[in-house]
């Protein structure tokens, strides 16, 4: 009968088992995996938060520039009360739009009953202009200007920027500039 007996050496050699610079490569390659999904995560969250942000400010600017729309093109006279401040003659109803610097806000309210409503919020630059019935640009500086574009203002132009800003996201702004709404219900004779 024949024995076989192994050496302690050839039982650890054959046992299964990575060696200390294998461990060392494997957990490199998983760190810059893990790198890599991670910021792969936070890049689609800083985007996500920043597409809301300009889906947030396109809605705004729309919802305003529609009522705006709607008020300027039914009304019968304006009056201007500053460079960023204009209240319009609506079925006898005084409408006022104007900018208010303090809160940053685009805001209408019915003169009538008092109701206030900010239409957009976050506005960094804003101004309206005005144009009179051949088309020419009005000044809006003096108040003797103002009171004469009272009387001559056929159309008028909204331009704004308004911005966003989150913790994770830099700065978001975005420009509008209405196209010229005419009042249509006001009569002006060049």
């Amino acid at each position: 009968m024949t024995t076989t007996t192994h050496s302690p050496d050839r039982k650890l050699r054959s046992i299964a088992a990575f060696t200390l610079s294998e461990v060392i490569i494997g957990a490199s390659i998983s760190s810059f995996i893990m790198v890599g999904v991670l910021s792969t995560f936070l890049f689609l969250g800083r985007s996500g938060a920043n597409v809301q942000n300009y889906n947030d400010m396109e809605a705004q600017a729309r919802q305003a520039l529609e009522i705006f729309a709607q008020d300027t093109r039914q009304a019968s006279a304006i009056t201007w009360n500053s460079a960023t401040d204009v209240t319009l003659t609506v079925n006898t109803i005084g409408i006022r739009y104007y900018y208010q610097p303090k809160t940053a806000s685009f805001i209408r309210t019915n003169n009538n009953t008092g109701q206030e409503r900010t239409l957009v919020t976050g506005i960094v630059l804003f101004d309206f202009k005005a144009y009179g019935i051949t088309g020419s640009a009005l000044p809006l500086t003096s108040a003797t200007e103002l009171t004469s574009a009272s009387k001559s203002t056929k159309q008028l132009q909204i331009s704004l920027e308004s911005t966003r800003n989150t913790r994770t996201v830099a700065r978001a702004s975005n420009t509008v500039l209405s196209a010229r709404f005419i009042l249509r219900n006001k009569r002006v004779t060049t």
